[in-house]
C-alpha cells in the first residue's frame, strides 16, 4: 500500500524537533515500511510532507502502524492519503 502524508503549514520547526525520534520509529519497523521519505515541492525546499511504501494486508494495519508514528501523535501530520498501490514493473524497487 502507499501511504501518503502532508504536514501542517508552517510546521518545520515541529518536524525537526520530532526527526530523531520519528527516524528511530521507522527503523524499529523496517520489516513494514519498505520505503519511505519526504516530499518537497523542489529538492532545496523545506519538507511538506512523506511518502511510504508500506507491506500491509489492508488500510487497517496501515492506520494501525499510524497511530504510534511521533509525527502524527505530535500533531506534524495534517491528513493522511491510503492508497492500494499496483506495481507496473515486476522488479523490486531500488531506491
Amino acid at each position: 500500500m502507499l501511504f501518503v502524508f502532508f504536514d501542517k503549514p508552517d510546521s518545520s520547526r515541529l518536524r525537526m524537533a520530532l526527526m530523531d525520534a520519528h527516524l528511530e520509529w521507522l527503523r524499529c519497523r523496517r520489516d513494514k515500511i519498505l520505503a519511505a521519505g519526504s516530499l518537497r515541492p523542489a529538492p532545496e525546499s523545506a519538507a511538506v510532507g512523506g511518502l511510504w511504501i508500506v507491506d500491509a494486508a489492508d488500510k487497517s494495519e496501515v492506520e494501525a502502524l499510524l497511530d504510534s508514528d511521533p509525527f502524527w501523535l505530535e500533531g506534524l501530520r495534517e491528513r493522511v492519503e491510503i492508497l492500494s498501490w499496483h506495481r507496473a514493473f515486476p522488479e523490486p524497487v531500488l531506491i
